[in-house]
């Protein structure tokens, strides 16, 4: 591995052990929360029509540190998408973590 490349990881990681991207979740408590997120992502193979057609993505097996960042993402408003924005609004950054744990411990579906 060369140094550019071992300081941009360590780097990244440190950045994200610093914003709280891996608070330690909770999966139990995760499966608590994941109604909101069963409507679409709960269903194989599910499109959805708003705000444009597009495969909804399995959460299943996810990694925890991406589902953090994506929901910290669509909070923050850096990702758009309304249905997504609304949801991660209400969300604390305990929820994302709990929610990402269960995610990531969970088969792909």
């Amino acid at each position: 591995m060369n140094n550019a490349y071992q300081n941009w990881f360590l780097g990244a990681v440190l950045a994200a052990a610093a914003s709280g991207a891996w608070a330690a979740g909770d999966a139990a408590a995760g499966k608590g929360k994941t109604a909101m997120c069963q409507g679409c992502h709960g269903i194989p193979g599910w499109k959805t029509a708003f705000p444009e057609v597009y495969h909804v993505p399995k959460l299943g097996g996810q990694h925890a540190a991406y589902i953090v960042k994506a929901l910290q993402a669509y909070k923050s408003g850096e990702r758009s998408h309304p249905s997504m924005q609304g949801i991660a609004a209400g969300l604390s950054d305990q929820d994302m973590a709990d929610l990402a744990a269960y995610y990531a411990g969970a088969a792909s579906k």
